[in-house]
């Protein structure tokens, strides 16, 4: 098991409880943008930690660059978050949550579509 496992875990109630706030204030159908900033503010006022738009670093065969991949939320350091407002979550969409795991070396992820009437249906959830 991945050492920051059991950290990201329990950041990972805390994020859901404040998606789930995002969600009750302000129902589906809005831009993805929306709901970053909302949730930017309301982890803000919970107190945890977050980084928006986190560059990611790729390291490939002895060489490092910073990519212009960007992640939605990195959570306390160890907490993947890719947030999502569409009709239909596709493949590519938890293999995009999945290289940003491998590539920050994060043991856990969420996937939140905001695209949907109840979010606990929007969540999808990995492990590395």
């Amino acid at each position: 098991m991945h050492p920051n496992y059991k950290r990201a875990n329990e950041w990972s109630s805390h994020l859901l409880a404040a998606a789930i706030e995002v969600h009750k204030c302000l129902g589906p159908g809005l831009l993805e943008s929306i709901y970053e900033k909302c949730l930017i503010r309301e982890l803000e006022l919970r107190n945890i930690r977050a980084t928006t738009q986190a560059p990611v670093q790729v390291k490939y065969k002895g060489i490092q660059f910073e990519e212009s991949l960007r992640l939605d939320l990195l959570v306390e350091d160890c907490l993947v978050v890719e947030l999502k407002a569409v009709e239909l979550v596709l493949p590519i969409h938890k293999a995009q949550l999945l290289s940003y795991m491998r590539l920050i070396n994060a043991p856990l992820g969420l996937l939140i579509n905001f695209c949907v009437p109840v979010l606990k249906d929007g969540i999808v959830r990995r492990v590395l």
